[in-house]
């Protein structure tokens, strides 16, 4: 008997919707009967592109640029006015800097930058998805699901780029911290980390011959994953079938985070 995967009647905001990763998942959610909300920073052509593909009924694209706390704050407003309410959030948006920087020449733009997307963005949603869960009435046995988006670096760090994998780490900190604090209302908290996937964001490390072929050597499996392989386990942590897990690191990355 086929077992289905249903988001049926729930509302879900994904951050950083538009491409890669998040795009897999809008798509994924919107199959499953969810209404999607979604965010994207500067790909308005993608991210329209995309609403139309999955039907302006059940996906709806917001313009926003993740930064602070406050941007998280409409966007967690602009989802609710939109649709009456939210059942699932997934804090997928993030930046990598591709370039090596070693911690004493890494510049303290970069820093601040990468740590605000990653970390403060994150905390915006968090802090506002979970003010809107709680003052909402329950649709069905939970009060909600929040599903974040870490890393095999923010487990294991990674050389010349520390910045990552410390707002990577975090998001892990944050999800073991929130999973005990809100497991008691029902709100499920857990965090999917992936490894090398096959995104924009890791083309250009992915398409250097010498680069590519380290990575991949690094991976027990042989290749790096896609969208898809990583939207698919953050969408069974936001069904029923997922009813027991909170507080997780499920790990994606073609059994890397056990290399070294």
């Amino acid at each position: 008997m086929p077992v289905p995967l249903s988001l049926s009647g729930k509302v879900a905001l994904i951050s950083g919707g538009s491409r890669g990763i998040g795009a897999a998942a809008v798509r994924m959610f919107c199959a499953a009967g969810a209404k999607v909300a979604f965010s994207y920073r500067s790909a308005r052509a993608q991210a329209e592109a995309l609403a139309k593909e999955c039907g302006p009924a059940v996906c709806y694209p917001i313009a926003s640029n993740l930064g602070n706390p406050e941007a998280a704050r409409a966007l967690i407003a602009e989802t609710v006015r939109h649709y009456g309410r939210l059942d699932i959030l997934v804090a997928n948006h993030g930046v990598w800097p591709e370039h090596d920087a070693p911690i004493e020449n890494m510049p303290d733009e970069q820093w601040r930058s990468t740590l605000s997307i990653n970390l403060d963005g994150v905390f915006g949603l968090l802090k506002h998805g979970v003010a809107q869960m709680k003052s909402q009435p329950r649709a069905g046995k939970t009060g909600g699901h929040i599903v974040m988006i870490s890393s095999t670096s923010g487990q294991r760090g990674e050389a010349f780029h520390s910045d990552y994998s410390a707002s990577k780490g975090a998001v892990i900190s944050l999800t073991k911290s929130l999973s005990s604090e809100l497991a008691p209302l029902g709100i499920y908290v857990n965090c999917v980390a992936p490894g090398w996937v096959d995104t924009d964001m890791s083309a250009g490390a992915l398409a250097d011959p010498k680069i590519g072929e380290t990575i991949r050597n690094t991976i027990p499996l042989g290749r790096v994953g896609t969208p898809e392989e990583i939207a698919a386990p953050v969408l069974f942590l936001c069904t029923e079938h997922a009813g027991f897990i909170s507080g997780e690191v499920f790990n994606v990355n073609g059994g890397a985070v056990l290399a070294g």
